[in-house]
Order: C-alpha cells, then structure tokens, then sequence
C-alpha cells in the first residue's frame, strides 16, 4: 500500500486514503490504536465484516467491504473500501455551503430503501446494527445517490446476551433506554431518527439527558406504552409510580418533574411532504411490537412513489 493522504481520526483509530499496489484501486486503510479494548473491538468488527460480506458476495446489500487486516508495527491495520463524507458531514457541508440542497424527498427515499435493504439483510443474518446514525452512513456515490452502511463494532446477534447500554442517545429507541427487552427493531427506530435529520438538518429528539429525550419522544410522538413502563427494568429512573416523568437537577441535586411539550412531527418536519411524515412515523412507533420490521417498513406506499427521478 501507497498512503496518499489522511483522512481523519476516530475514538480508537485514524484513517487514511492508500493506494493498492497490487490491484491499482484506492482503498480506506484504518489504523486502531494500540490499547487491548480497542483491539479486541476492532478483532470483532473484522469478525462480524468478514461474516456479513461472505453472505453478500455480490455486494447488493449496501454494507461496507473489507478487503484485507494485517498487524504492523504493534497496530492492527484494517482495509476496506474508500467511501465519501458520511451523512452527518455531507449534510453540514451542504447546509453551509449554501448550494442546492441534496437531501430532497427522492434522494431521501433512495437513500432509505438502501439503508433497509442493509438492514433487512443484517437482520435476516442474526445481527442487529445497534449504532445507527447519520455518521455510520457514508456515501459512496453522489450522482447516483448511493450509500452504505458501516461500524459494526457495536453490532451483536439477537442471541447474544444483549447489553443495556447500546445506541447514540439521540438515536436511541424507547425500550433501550427503559431496559425493556429489545430486539432488531431499535435499528428502524434509529433510521426514523436520522431520515427526520436529513430533512429539516437537526437533531428530531434533541436532548442532554435520557430523561429529556423521553420527554420529546412524548411530547412528539405520543405517551409510552403501559405495558413498556411496567416491564421496564429501568423504568423507576425516569418515572414516578404514578407514571411522571422526572430528572435530578444537576445543579441543585433536587428531583424535577419534565412536562413534555406537546407538537407534532407533522410540525417538526415543514419540509416533509404527507406520505414522507406518513413514513416517519410509522418507523418512529413507540411500541416495538407495532413498529415494522426492516421488510414491512420497505412495503410502506411512500417508497413506492413517484417522484421525478434524481437528477446527477
């Protein structure tokens, strides 16, 4: 390998941009820092690729590639495809650019059919995503508005023992943060989050505490399931008895009442069109029973409509 340039630096690890010199083809070099946990996330991740692109031989199902791993100089060293921004970058980068805006309805319906299609594929595997968000999608073509999905060092099969503490706050679902069983489903919640961002270019559920994104969670989508609340292990952190929400104030050290305040996504997404909110909302319901598999979600009307094609 060629390093050309430095593409920037994560938690546990810098990328750079390299050229093969076998195969003449540019290609994302990752390099974990040396630290025992790091290693042993990323010696998972490589596990967990290697076994989701062996079932998707022909690269249909908008995952990241991993190409090659190796240990060099007392760093492990991943290869993988070289991807473009990813949606959290581009999006800033459009917005203040001030140029045509990209996100627009058939882009975004584009970009969610592939993102369910990966997680259909994921999910049909075993696996659930478990850290879905604007910036574990990268784009790989711009013209042709093509994505993939990568970061699956959080990833774990719906076997495993699942552990409590999973997803980016902002786009964590409901059952997550009340310790109520979980399955593949927080991934779509997820996508409801990120699909609600694209669109107006903030965060949908903004918050600085678990307690406060329960509190625009109701306040946007409605009041927590019963049945949720009294199954929820950690229900009692968030909620009094007589099912109030509630939070310790970090200045004072005295326990507030949270009233949510009532709106609407209707309200939350103006640049939505009716069956894009329409779609929203069906993946941002509460209930995980009620909310759609990866499969139901692509049956849904809104990705079927017309809309003019994308233009390059």
């Amino acid at each position: 390998y060629h390093v050309t340039e430095y593409l920037g630096s994560a938690a546990f690890s810098k990328a750079i941009q390299a050229h093969d010199l076998h195969t003449g083809m540019d290609v994302c070099v990752k390099i974990i820092k040396n630290n025992k946990d790091f290693f042993d996330q990323s010696l998972d991740e490589i596990k967990l690729l290697k076994f989701v692109n062996k079932h998707d031989p022909a690269d249909k199902y908008h995952i990241l590639r991993l190409y090659d791993y190796f240990y060099y100089r007392e760093h492990l060293l991943i290869v993988c495809e070289l991807l473009k921004a990813n949606l959290y970058e581009f999006h800033k980068f459009n917005r203040e650019s001030g140029g045509e805006v990209y996100f627009t309805m058939p882009r975004l319906q584009s970009i969610t059919i592939q993102v369910l299609e990966a997680l259909k594929f994921l999910h049909g595997l075993g696996l659930i995503h478990c850290d879905l968000k604007p910036e574990n999608i990268l784009v790989k073509s711009y013209s042709r508005c093509e994505v993939k999905v990568i970061d699956l060092g959080s990833s774990c099969f719906e076997t495993d023992h699942l552990c409590s503490y999973v997803q980016s706050r902002s786009y964590r679902a409901p059952e997550v943060i009340l310790g109520f069983p979980y399955d593949k489903k927080i991934d779509i919640w997820s996508l409801g989050c990120i699909l609600a961002e694209l669109c107006t270019g903030n965060v949908l559920f903004q918050n600085d505490s678990p307690a406060t994104l329960l509190a625009r969670v109701i306040g946007i989508i409605g009041p927590i399931d019963q049945e949720m609340l009294a199954k929820g292990r950690d229900t009692y952190k968030y909620f009094t008895k007589n099912h109030m929400l509630y939070e310790r104030n970090q200045e004072t050290n005295r326990l507030e009442y949270l009233i949510p305040k009532k709106t609407s996504l209707r309200h939350r997404l103006p640049m939505g069109d009716q069956g894009f909110i329409d779609f929203v909302a069906h993946l941002l319901e509460i209930n995980p029973k009620k909310r759609p598999s990866a499969s139901e979600a692509l049956k849904h009307p809104w990705l079927s409509h017309p809309y003019e094609p994308i233009s390059s």
